[in-house]
């Protein structure tokens, strides 16, 4: 369903609208339509463009028509050169995958909850038409185990709203340990047949984190190189069993929305670690989107990687 609807091989517009200073200069220049024609180059069929709550809300809660404006020329942009997009919501009031953000509550408040809901239905009123090329994603990386059966009430009643007014869009729903493929087990049945299970992958953190300096659960002063470390498409097949697993029982499909390596490994190593896990991929026709397009210390664009990016895009 995924490949034949133009959601298989795709590279995510990280911090475009999403996780960046939010400046008029930001929203309007860090991605342009060359951005898309290059992507379309590189023979991937969509992006997933990561927005956060506060780009389509104001602080009163109403809405903000330039950041649903920004979300229209992107999918305008994307249908010119051919590609879908996938519209993922990274930051919702009151939650936050980055506790740096300050954002809480969301799972235990109604009012949070409920405009939550009111925003998707906002979401899916103007961009339901788009079935055929946009899809959306419900939240970015839900965190703690602790909140997943919250999520599975709060996603299976934000699916029911949207169907109001997009019945035949693809819905994705990732779950806890930010969106880890061991949690995909725990997640509800899909609402219906349009649900996909999403899901991101950096294993192993040692090698596509290192130097990570936003994260606690590795040597941030350790360094590795491919070879360093026991990367096979057996390690990716374990990490994806479970999903996989799950996915087959109740007849679901995969997506994984993330996964790529930090710029401070060497660009050859970087090569080796998308072509170990492209060749899962494509074994077991998982849907997938890099990290990321540009900057956020892991641009497939970005000058380190000049050198080797033709090789790279083939394993994308």
């Amino acid at each position: 369903m995924l490949k034949n609807r133009g959601f298989y091989r795709g590279v995510n517009l990280g911090g475009w609208l999403s996780q960046c200073d939010y400046s008029r200069e930001r929203l309007d220049g860090f991605v342009t339509e060359a951005d898309f024609e290059k992507i379309a180059g590189w023979k991937l069929d969509h992006v997933r463009i990561p927005i956060d709550y506060n780009v389509l809300e104001n602080e009163d809660g109403s809405y903000n028509e330039e950041g649903f404006g920004r979300i229209e020329k992107a999918i305008r942009l994307a249908k010119k050169y051919g590609l879908n997009v996938v519209v993922d919501l990274h930051k919702t009031a009151g939650f936050s995958f980055d506790f740096g953000e300050q954002e809480s509550g969301f799972f235990e408040n109604e009012a949070l909850q409920e405009r939550f809901y009111r925003l998707w239905e906002e979401l899916a009123k103007r961009f339901g038409r788009w079935s055929d090329m946009v899809a959306f994603e419900l939240l970015n990386e839900v965190t703690e185990q602790r909140f997943i059966d919250d999520w599975n009430r709060i996603s299976q009643e934000c699916i029911r709203r949207i169907r109001k007014y997009a019945p035949d869009t693809l819905i994705l729903v990732g779950s806890y340990w930010n969106n880890s493929p061991e949690a995909v087990k725990d997640l509800a049945e899909p609402y219906d047949d349009k649900v996909v299970y999403n899901f991101h992958c950096y294993a192993p953190l040692e090698f596509t984190h290192q130097g990570a300096h936003w994260t606690r659960e590795i040597d941030q002063n350790a360094r590795y190189g491919f070879e360093d470390l026991d990367i096979t498409p057996e390690m990716f097949e374990k990490v994806f069993a479970g999903a996989l697993d799950r996915a087959k029982s109740v007849g679901a499909e995969l997506y994984c929305g993330e996964y790529g390596v930090i710029d401070i490994a060497r660009a050859e190593d970087t090569v080796k670690w998308y072509k170990c896990i492209n060749s899962v991929f494509e074994k077991y026709g998982i849907s997938r989107a890099a990290w990321s397009y540009k900057e956020m210390d892991f641009g497939i664009s970005d000058s380190h990687m000049d050198n080797v990016r033709d090789e790279l895009v083939r394993y994308l």
